[in-house]
């Protein structure tokens, strides 16, 4: 679906195309905006999803099927690709760690590109299979709650529903997250080991965890590591007790939503029958 491409030079005169709908469909301005935003309006034959945007003798017609009553707030899943900020603030490099957890890996306060400005029409996935109708609405006044290393890749989740949003705020201390983490070398299980014995130290008060090797060659190998709550700094923290060198990290699920074939630097819409 093509969206807001032009229509040839807007002019500056005439009346905003907002108005030209109410007239057409004998509506309030707030539903003008809504179709429009809809993709169902269309001056000379190209879909228009700006309201004010100005029409004089244009053809200006309003798709005979539009309906405003399934427009929904929505929730994406975005690939974030390392080395990108995930739009959440880190925490400030004066407040320490709770005690005996491992420092948060801060992000720079500057330089590093945030995810956000992925969150566009041009980098929504090919193969989203949700059946949602693309709007401009869609990426504007969403929000994050679970955060994601800077230096790692992976699943982030944006939402414009209060209710996603508060479970993901409220739920998350129960709620599992899954991270593959590539480390230099070949990693057998007893490597583990140091790993294993620092989860049943009670000083270091470490969260529940399930690490283990998922594949393994003389160049990289792969660890799975599952967690419930949000940890930042766990997986390099556990790495660097079993004397391991990490190469990536990557989240590939959150709660019962899982990253699947998306795309790096693209994002899907949560399906309808999707829960975390």
């Amino acid at each position: 679906m093509n969206l807001s491409k032009s229509t040839g030079d807007r002019p500056s005169e005439g009346e905003r195309l907002s108005k030209r709908i109410m007239q057409l469909r004998d509506c309030s301005r707030r539903e003008a905006e809504q179709y429009i935003e809809a993709g169902f309006v269309r001056v000379n034959s190209v879909v228009v999803q700006e309201p004010q945007f100005r029409v004089t003798t244009q053809n200006v017609a309003v798709d005979a099927h539009a309906s405003l009553l399934n427009l929904l707030s929505v929730t994406l899943i975005l690939n974030k690709p390392m080395g990108w900020t995930d739009g959440l603030e880190p925490l400030p490099a004066d407040r320490p760690a709770p005690a005996g957890r491992p420092a948060p890996v801060r992000r720079p306060p500057t330089g590093p590109r945030n995810v956000r400005s992925l969150l566009t029409v041009a980098q929504h996935s090919q193969h989203d299979h949700s059946g949602v109708r693309l709007m401009k609405s869609h990426l504007a006044k969403l929000e994050a709650s679970v955060p994601l290393e800077h230096e790692a890749s992976g699943l982030v989740a944006f939402t414009q529903d209060f209710r996603v949003q508060r479970k993901l705020m409220e739920d998350m201390p129960f709620m599992e997250q899954e991270l593959i983490v590539d480390v230099r070398g070949e990693v057998l299980p007893e490597a583990l080991i140091p790993i294993e014995r620092a989860l049943r130290d009670e000083r270091l008060r470490l969260p529940d965890f399930k690490i283990s090797v998922g594949s393994a060659n003389p160049e990289r190998s792969k660890l799975r590591l599952a967690v419930k709550g949000s940890h930042l700094g766990l997986a390099p923290y556990l790495c660097e007790l079993a004397g391991l060198q990490i190469m990536a990290i990557r989240r590939i699920r959150l709660g019962r939503v899982s990253l699947g074939d998306l795309e790096e630097g693209t994002w899907r819409y949560l399906s309808e029958g999707e829960r975390f």
